[in-house]
C-alpha cells in the first residue's frame, strides 16, 4: 500500500482571515452615530420645555412678543410679585405642603401594611384582592369623581384637607401597595421567624425588623405619592371650593383668565414649583435605582 503525502500549496498555507463576530449588544458605526442621534434629540426635545419656561420667567410683562430681549434685560419681578401675594402663591404653597406631606405620610404607611400582608399571609380573597388594586388604577378620573364627592359630602369633607388626602390615597395606595408587595417578596421570610422567635408580635416583627432593610422601595413609593399629590389638578380643583384652599396647581389656573393671561406669573410659579419636585428627587433618589429594581422582579 502506497501513501500519497500531498503538499500544502500557497492557498491552503495562507489560513483565510476569519470574519470578526460581532457580539450580542455591539453596534456598528454608522448605528452608534443613529442611536446617538435619536438619544440627544429625544433629551433635547424633553429638557427644550423646561429651559423655555426658566427662561421666559426673567422676562417683563411683553416678553412673549419679544422674547429675545430678556438676555439684555433680565428681572426677578416676576417672582417677586408672586411672593408679594397673601391669598396667592406662598398660600397655595402651604396647602400643597400639607397635603402632598399628609398623603405620603398615610399613603406609605397603608401600602406598606398591604404590601407586607400580601406577601407574607395567605388568606381568602388573596390573589382577587391583588388584582383588584391593579383594576381600580383603570378608571379615569372623570368617572370617580361624582361618586368620590358623593362619599366626601356624607361624610362633611368637601373643602377639607382630610378628605383630600383620603381621595389622593385613593390614587397612590393601590400602586404602591402591589409595588411594596415585590420589594417585601426579596427579603428573606427567616427573619420574621427570627423576630417571632424573640418573642415580637407580627406588627414588631414589621415595624422593628422589615421596615428597617426597606427603606429603598419605601423610598420610591414616598416619592411616587409625593408626586401625586403634588401635581393632582382634578380632584382639586372639585373638593376644594374656597380660595384659601386651593392647591398650586389649581392656583396656576387663576393666572389665565377670559381676557388676560400673565404669563410672567405663572412660568415664575411653575418654576418654583419643579423645584420643590426636584428638591423632593434629590432626598431619595439614591434609594430610587434599587427600589424599583428590586421591587420589579417580584410582582
Amino acid at each position: 500500500m502506497s501513501l500519497t503525502v500531498v503538499e500544502p500549496t500557497a492557498a491552503t498555507a495562507t489560513a483565510a482571515p476569519v470574519a470578526r463576530r460581532r457580539r450580542r449588544g455591539d453596534r456598528s458605526r454608522a448605528a452608534s452615530i443613529a442611536y446617538h442621534a435619536v438619544m440627544i434629540t429625544a433629551s433635547a426635545a424633553a429638557i427644550f420645555p423646561v429651559l423655555w419656561i426658566l427662561y421666559m420667567s426673567f422676562g417683563d410683562a411683553d416678553a412673549w412678543a419679544n422674547p429675545g430681549e430678556i438676555l439684555s434685560n433680565p428681572v426677578l419681578s416676576n417672582y417677586a410679585n408672586v411672593l408679594r401675594q397673601p391669598d396667592g402663591f406662598p398660600t397655595w404653597l402651604a396647602n400643597s405642603l400639607i397635603l402632598a406631606a399628609g398623603t405620603t405620610v398615610v399613603g406609605v404607611l397603608i401600602a406598606a401594611s398591604a404590601g407586607y400582608a400580601l406577601s407574607r399571609m395567605r388568606f381568602p380573597g388573596h390573589g382577587p384582592l391583588m388584582w383588584s388594586f391593579l383594576i381600580t388604577q383603570m378608571f379615569p378620573v372623570a368617572i370617580l369623581i361624582v361618586p368620590l364627592y358623593n362619599i366626601l359630602s356624607a361624610l362633611h369633607l368637601i373643602n377639607t384637607y382630610a378628605g383630600l388626602v383620603l381621595t389622593y390615597c385613593t390614587i397612590s395606595v393601590p400602586f404602591c401597595a402591589w409595588m411594596l408587595r415585590g420589594y417585601f417578596d426579596t427579603i428573606p421570610a427567616e427573619i420574621d421567624e427570627a423576630g417571632r422567635l424573640d418573642g415580637l408580635s407580627p406588627f414588631g416583627t414589621f415595624w422593628r425588623l422589615v421596615v428597617p432593610l426597606a427603606k429603598p422601595g419605601l423610598a420610591v413609593t414616598a416619592f411616587y405619592t409625593f408626586l401625586t399629590a403634588w401635581g393632582e389638578v382634578a380632584y382639586a380643583t372639585q373638593f376644594m371650593t374656597t380660595p384659601d384652599k386651593y392647591t398650586l396647581a389649581v392656583g396656576l389656573q387663576t393666572y389665565v383668565g377670559q381676557f388676560k393671561a400673565e404669563w410672567g406669573a405663572m412660568t415664575a410659579a411653575s418654576v418654583m414649583i419643579s423645584m420643590v419636585a426636584a428638591a423632593v428627587f434629590f432626598l431619595v433618589q439614591r434609594h430610587l435605582v434599587s427600589g424599583l429594581t428590586a421591587g420589579a422582579g417580584k410582582s
